[in-house]
């Protein structure tokens, strides 16, 4: 029974955070979002005290099942590791504990957070590398299948779906994605639990409580055959039947053994109930009192989760306008890299993003991307070539589970200054073509840009931009509506610390 618990909430929690970054209405957040923000690293990183001391007290009780339950990349390798076992079974072992390994993995981890060395973080997150590989693997994919049904509804006069562009956001970020699927994979696939037991630093830290949890899992020597077969099914390799030991700090509850020991000598149970059940049935053997009461008692791990979700089709429609060919814009080469309205600095962002990728799956405007930068590699960072920032879209800063982008009204957010337009007059249509434009100044939502005279004191009513850099908020809109291609005319500095206009 405690298997099948495991089961159903793990299926239910990983389908739901797999949703999160599969989502393309941007409604399921509102319901599902405190998912992100109940991973273990997350927490930490946003100093959510709560979470983080909800969950170790989780531990210091149920032992990890925060690995088998609630980590959507330890659910991924149990699915993974089970597809294996339909062909292979009873084909663990017990393995010592790697130690050297562990706590080495967990050492570079701790260092690289203190000494800003996001890579490395980044990397060995394990909520970030599941998210980098649902964004940048699997929504494509699950985009193209919307696509098919969206052309289908269409040829029926229905708008159930609606088109959204397919596109490569980072070249880096998809080889690290796939790279990272393939190495805990073939791990999960010959292993089971080996990448969570020897290098990922989130379960080596709640090893340390998982030691000392209430409810264990327990081996009755008396019930015991030595069969092994419980042994053979522990997909962390933590049960000794030789010694009759159980490495607590790799055991994630799953249930396995308990589900294949025909003999009832496995329980989840406290340690000190559990001997005194034993001493219970010794005596009650002594006096023939009857036969021991073997019933099968299962602890609830927690509440089914239960969600609704509306779904909003709300999109911009992109028109060229004619039937002329438009050229792909350029994004240009900007000094300082853009960071999304209340990620406070480029500073700020660096310390707190982990790069799991749930905000570039999350904007409608198709601005975030990965960065390719290597000190920022992954995170987020904004260009305009196919949207612009607007600014009643809070998306980003509502779904950010890290604290990187800080929750921000629609009323800051057009105050916040996150980087200001700069005019290229070699690439204005006004001075190359001599054609009248303005589409930056009147797309400009906070009349930041004014037209003047390109030349003064002359009957030409040809005009130019001026940029109030005091005023602009750097939301792009100039930078996208530009009709000059490949580059823009106009374009966004980004600021190193982000102000308030």
């Amino acid at each position: 029974m405690l298997r099948k618990i495991r089961i159903l909430l793990a299926a239910v929690t990983f389908t739901l955070i797999t949703l999160l970054f599969l989502d393309l209405t941007g409604s399921l957040h509102a319901w599902l979002g405190w998912l992100a923000k109940i991973q273990f690293w997350p927490a930490v990183l946003a100093l959510n005290v709560a979470v983080v001391a909800g969950l170790l007290i989780l531990t210091l009780i149920f032992g990890r099942i925060y690995c088998s339950v609630i980590c959507p990349l330890g659910i991924m390798q149990d699915l993974i590791s089970a597809l294996h076992g339909r062909r292979k079974r009873n084909r663990f072992s017990f393995s010592p504990e790697k130690r050297w390994l562990r706590y080495g993995v967990l050492v570079v981890f701790l260092a690289s957070c203190v000494a800003g060395i996001n890579v490395i973080v980044s990397l060995l997150a394990p909520y970030s590398s599941y998210g980098r590989m649902v964004n940048s693997i699997l929504r494509p994919v699950w985009t193209a299948g919307n696509n098919v049904l969206a052309s289908l509804a269409e040829r029926m006069d229905s708008y159930a779906f609606y088109s959204v562009d397919v596109w490569m956001r980072s070249l880096p970020t998809l080889i690290i994605a796939a790279v990272t699927f393939v190495i805990i994979a073939v791990l999960a696939w010959r292993g089971g639990r080996t990448y969570c037991n020897t290098i990922c630093p989130v379960g080596t830290i709640l090893s340390f409580f998982a030691r000392f949890s209430w409810f264990k899992i327990s081996i009755d020597g008396d019930k015991c055959v030595s069969c092994r077969l419980c042994e053979k099914n522990c997909k962390a390799s933590a049960i000794d039947v030789k010694t009759g030991r159980i490495d607590y700090s790799r055991c994630v509850v799953c249930g396995n053994c308990i589900g294949k020991c025909n003999k009832d000598a496995i329980r989840y149970i406290h340690p000190a109930k559990a001997e005194a059940r034993k001493a219970e049935a010794k005596h009650e053997e002594r006096n023939e009192s009857g036969n021991v009461d073997s019933g099968r008692r299962s602890f609830l791990l927690g509440a089914a989760i239960a969600t609704t979700a509306a779904a909003l089709a709300q999109e911009k429609k992109k028109v060229d306008g004619g039937l002329a060919v438009i050229e792909d814009k350029v994004q240009p080469e900007r000094a300082t890299p853009i960071t999304p309205p209340g990620s406070m600095s480029a500073r700020h962002m660096a310390q707190h993003c982990t790069a799991c990728q749930l905000c570039v799956s999350a904007c409608p405007n198709d601005v975030l991307r990965p960065s390719s930068d290597l000190s920022k590699l992954m995170q987020p960072t904004m260009s305009y070539e196919r949207g612009y920032c607007r600014p009643e879209c809070t998306r980003c800063s509502d779904v950010c589970p890290t604290g990187a982008i800080k929750p921000i009204t629609r009323e800051d957010k057009s105050s916040t200054q996150i980087g200001h337009a700069v005019w290229i007059k070699k690439n204005c249509v006004s001075v190359t073509d001599g054609v009248a434009c303005g589409n930056c100044a009147r797309h400009c939502p906070v009349g930041a840009i004014t037209m003047i005279p390109l030349h003064p004191g002359t009957d030409s009513k040809l005009t130019i931009p001026a940029v109030n850099e005091a005023r602009c908020i750097g939301c792009g809109a100039c930078e996208n509506l530009c009709p000059a291609r490949p580059f823009s005319a106009i374009y966004v500095e980004g600021h190193e610390v982000h102000r308030t206009v």
